[in-house]
């Protein structure tokens, strides 16, 4: 049997180790650019979904370009600029606003179909990393997001006041919806993440608007 010396076997080791690592690199690689894709397909879903409209991830490209025409970010001083979905369905204009809060156990998000008025909600879906299922989870129920269709973001001033969730809501209050049942901190959450987060956008809201009614 033939010997190999240390210093033999350490360079074989080393070249070994070379190896597996270029192949695992050219390997991650690869799979980071599809799992990017994956991410591109499944935002543009659930923004379809938004909507109301449902399709497979195969042809979603397609599916989201029928509907949505213009992807909008809005620069705010010293901040991050805004993101907002122009859309037209049925042969009407509206907005999709993304945005991001904190639940119970991780974070939440939601993205807010908003009629041409900038005030009337027709659509939401909600999404979120780690809420406890059967409790805070059911933020993603038809049940739950059924409830904001046809509520208001604004008050009669043009003011972002959003729509709270609570205990016992008031049907015939614009600005509330029920709160999970046992998912009190996770229903706490969504109102906090939906008043902050709507509340960044109240001067594009209010440009857009004022625009509106001078070209009436």
């Amino acid at each position: 049997m033939k010997n190999f010396t240390n210093r033999y076997m350490l360079l074989y080791s080393l070249g070994l180790a070379a190896v597996v690592a270029l192949l695992l690199t050219v390997v991650a690689t690869g799979l980071k650019s599809r799992q990017q894709a994956n991410v591109a397909n499944e935002k543009k879903q659930q923004l379809l979904a938004t909507i109301g409209v449902e399709c497979e991830r195969d042809g979603v490209d397609g599916v989201y370009s029928k509907y949505f025409k213009q992807e909008l970010n809005v620069a705010q001083d010293g901040e991050e600029p805004l993101t907002l979905y122009l859309y037209e369905k049925d042969g009407q204009n509206g907005y999709v606003i993304p945005t991001t809060g904190n639940g119970l156990w991780g974070k939440i998000y939601a993205n807010i179909a908003l009629a041409d008025d900038l005030n009337t909600i027709t659509g939401i879906t909600f999404s979120h990393d780690s809420e406890t299922p059967g409790l805070g989870a059911e933020i993603t129920s038809e049940a739950f997001c059924n409830q904001f269709i046809g509520k208001q973001i604004l008050d009669n001033g043009g003011n972002v006041v959003s729509v709270a969730v609570v205990k016992h809501a008031d049907p015939s209050d614009p600005h509330q919806v029920d709160a999970i049942s046992g998912g009190t901190m996770t229903s706490n959450g969504v109102s906090a993440m939906l008043i902050d987060e709507l509340k960044r956008y109240q001067d594009y809201i209010s440009s857009q608007r004022k625009e509106a009614n001078d070209e009436q």
